[in-house]
């Protein structure tokens, strides 16, 4: 009797059950060949091309560097390719922000088509979609004739840079943002329309401050694709030195002159802003995790 006592206020004892040495050791092993092979493959496709730019650019010195930069047909280069994303971004930016937020708190007919129209810019290529725009506005397209009638320019020109980039940076903010508003939910919206809010209202001091990282991450990958875009530019712009050239045509151009250290230049361009917007990246991604964090211990 006593032993069934004793026993019975005994807890029996779990001893954990340990990995052999060779496993941990296996397991340590593979973890670091896979970092290897990222650090191999990041340093072979990412680290050695942006230095072989850096260092072409001046390979001649600082003066030639200088030089290649401040030519007038690089600087209208540069000055149209910051004016076509000035007119593409903020266009993406309002049409993004709307198609998410409808799209995530709304139920209607027709949402599924919608969705399929944002992601229509990522499926098609960007040759094909400059050549698209051509069919329509060129001399020969389809409103062609009535555009020439009223003396009217895209192909060629600046408007139909415009709309070859906003095409092709269509869908970044509406697919960043849409994934993001579906997982916040309507609960604060609805809680604010209660307390006598309007929709307009609730959305400004409700939605966008909960989504303030998300769309800052989405402009500034908009921007970048907008500024770094080849494909569609490249069919809609004639190539026209001085006029209808963007950073990225420039450096073609001069490349296929075997101008090699002014195209360098200029690429360093584009890889400083790849590396900007590689840096803001992380610093939205950590403050947005932080956010994250503050509110699960709030509530």
């Amino acid at each position: 009797m006593s032993d069934r006592v004793v026993n019975a206020g005994l807890q029996p004892s779990v001893t954990p059950v340990r990995p052999p040495a060779s496993v941990v050791t296996e397991q340590r092993g593979v973890r670091w060949l896979l970092i290897a092979i990222a650090i191999v493959f990041l340093a072979l496709f990412l680290l050695l091309p942006l230095l072989t730019v850096i260092v072409e650019a001046f390979s001649k010195g600082l003066g030639a560097y200088a030089a290649a930069l401040t030519e007038p047909d690089a600087v209208a280069a540069l000055r149209l390719t910051l004016t076509v994303a000035a007119i593409a971004v903020p266009f993406n930016l309002v049409f993004g922000v709307v198609a998410a937020w409808a799209i995530a708190k709304f139920e209607f007919r027709g949402k599924n088509l919608l969705i399929t129209l944002i992601d229509l810019p990522f499926s098609v290529s960007p040759v094909v979609s400059g050549l698209i725009y051509v069919l329509v506005f060129g001399t020969q397209g389809l409103l062609g004739p009535w555009l020439i009638d009223h003396n009217i320019q895209i192909i060629f020109a600046v408007p139909g840079i415009v709309l070859a980039t906003i095409f092709v940076t269509f869908p970044f903010v509406a697919r960043q943002l849409i994934p993001l508003m579906q997982e916040q939910g309507t609960l604060e919206e609805e809680a604010a329309l209660t307390l006598g809010a309007s929709g307009w209202h609730a959305f400004w001091t409700v939605t966008l401050p909960n989504i303030r990282w998300g769309l800052f991450y989405s402009v500034l990958l908009c921007n970048a694709r907008a500024m770094g875009e080849f494909g569609a530019v490249s069919v809609v712009s004639g190539h026209i030195r001085g006029l209808t050239n963007t950073i990225p045509l420039h450096v073609e151009i001069l490349y296929n002159e075997y101008n090699f250290v002014a195209s360098f230049a200029v690429a360093s361009l584009l890889a400083g802003l790849a590396l900007v917007t590689l840096v803001i990246k992380s610093v939205l991604e950590w403050r947005y995790s932080a956010d994250i964090a503050a509110g699960a211990r709030r509530h």
